[in-house]
């Protein structure tokens, strides 16, 4: 049987959802770099696993990187930020129980003094915030998330987002 053509469009819309629901859907995060006056980074204590985090978190269905990222921060910071550029976009493959990702890092910018002191958890999924240097983030975050952070901390300024696989340095061709 021969498939329907855009000349029919209600089953060509039914051939094609048929063939959207057979294929792979990614999950996505969306993290942000945020620094301080003196140049240091935000880092996040999540509640629900071990460790330092990014701030940010998991897309919701069919929401823009950037949304997630801007929506996280609000929700669990109380932050409204003008996110600047991508730095990252990193292919997370299976771990675990979980299907592969990507992930994206988007440049925060620096906050102010009066926003650095008033910064503290609004939910209950943060258990504390904190700034601290550049090593020192490296070092306490997980070793693929740190991987990724060094190459955001790297793009700042340049312009264009590194392309990673497994917070590596990825192919582009």
């Amino acid at each position: 049987m021969k498939p329907p053509t855009p000349t029919d469009p209600a089953d060509w819309n039914a051939y094609l959802a048929e063939g959207n629901a057979r294929q792979a859907r990614k999950r996505v995060a969306a993290d942000v770099l945020i620094r301080d006056s003196a140049g240091r980074f935000l880092l996040v204590e999540p509640t629900y696993k071990p460790g330092w985090d990014l701030p940010g978190g998991m897309a919701e269905a069919n929401e823009a990187p950037h949304d997630a990222a801007r929506r996280e921060l609000h929700e669990e910071l109380g932050l409204e930020v003008e996110l600047g550029a991508l730095l990252v976009v990193d292919w997370v493959p299976s771990h675990g129980p979980w299907d592969d990702q990507l992930s994206f890092i988007f440049d925060g910018g620096t906050l102010d003094e009066q926003t650095v002191a008033m910064l503290r958890p609004r939910d209950d999924e943060l258990a504390e915030v904190m700034f601290v240097p550049a090593e020192k983030a490296a070092r306490l975050l997980r070793e693929r998330l740190s991987r990724r952070f060094d190459a955001a901390v790297s793009q700042l300024g340049t312009g264009y987002p590194a392309y990673l696989s497994d917070g590596r340095p990825g192919r582009t061709r």
